[in-house]
């Protein structure tokens, strides 16, 4: 039975994948310090739970014992939270990176999988590719970008197996749906339900690659592989390979709408290439965001 330990593991993505490892028979260690200020947290009884901060690494290193496979999701992920203090976001998301890479190595880990974003594209010509140049556009994108590097860093100077995800605009159940910079789809979703005014930003012309959470789970477990094939050591899209506007997702919800002004650090359409993922792994996305939104209302 693989051991598996996931940081970042009560949150929206990790709690998901937390939950699936564990029923497909995995082994599971959480670690979460619920700094995330989502409005709930989802710590599985079956998992072992270690509500712990990864800037820690005295306090974190010993649960690294024995583990075959680590999934860094733990970050500082709120844009706004980023541009209002950029120090701590880059102390959380390239030093807490360095701590798990560095117990990873000293565990001898089989596999370390980076959660990192399609952020690091900002502007460039969509669809994206994983061999885009980079365009960070605010401290979250440009922290993130610095963990990717430092993985790829661990990877090529001491062989450390590291397969990195870009995620584009991830949604569906536990979607954290508090403050403006939350997946549109949590919050639009949370508005509709309590008969509140959806809140567009812009004209809402903004087009987003939504990719289903139950995917990016799926698209991390195909990485869990004991023969441990060397082109998993890559960088890979993962989205659904369709983008829609914004302004359309609102309509589908409700036509009680408002606008709101544009916010600084995002891009305006965000749009995967994933025939790599595709071509190494198989991995194909299955749920789409028109279809769940229809299921959802």
């Amino acid at each position: 039975m693989p051991k598996c330990l996931v940081t970042g593991g009560a949150g929206f993505i990790g709690s998901v994948l937390v939950d699936k490892l564990i029923k497909l028979g995995n082994e599971v260690i959480c670690i979460d310090n619920e700094s995330a200020k989502n409005e709930i947290f989802y710590w599985n009884s079956k998992a072992t739970n270690i509500k712990e901060n990864i800037l820690k690494f005295e306090k974190i290193n010993k649960y690294f014992q024995d583990v075959d496979f680590v999934f860094h999701l733990a970050a500082e992920s709120r844009i706004t939270n980023a541009i209002e203090n950029p120090t701590h976001t880059y102390e959380v998301n390239l030093i807490g990176t360095e701590n798990i890479l560095k117990s990873c190595l000293i565990h001898n880990v089989k596999r370390f999988v980076l959660s990192s974003t399609s952020s690091v594209y900002g502007l460039n010509k969509a669809p994206n590719v994983e061999t885009d140049s980079f365009d960070c556009l605010n401290p979250y994108s440009l922290s993130k970008l610095f963990s990717e590097q430092l993985s790829n860093y661990y990877c090529k100077n001491f062989n450390l197996p590291v397969t990195i995800l870009r995620y584009f605009n991830v949604f569906g159940v536990r979607a954290p749906s508090n403050g403006q910079y939350a997946p549109v789809t949590g919050i639009f979703m949370k508005q509709f339900k309590q008969n509140e005014s959806l809140t567009i930003v812009g004209d809402g012309s903004s087009l987003r690659d939504f990719v289903h959470v139950d995917d990016v789970v799926k698209a991390n477990i195909m990485f869990i592989d004991q023969k441990q094939k060397i082109e998993f050591n890559d960088t890979f899209n993962v989205g659904s390979g369709e983008n829609i506007s914004v302004k359309s997702i609102a309509d589908m919800i409700s036509n009680n709408q408002i606008f709101v002004p544009p916010r600084p650090g995002e891009a305006k359409i965000t749009l995967a290439n994933i025939e790599k993922i595709k071509k190494v792994t198989g991995w194909m996305p299955s749920i789409f965001i028109t279809k769940w939104i229809s299921d959802n209302i």
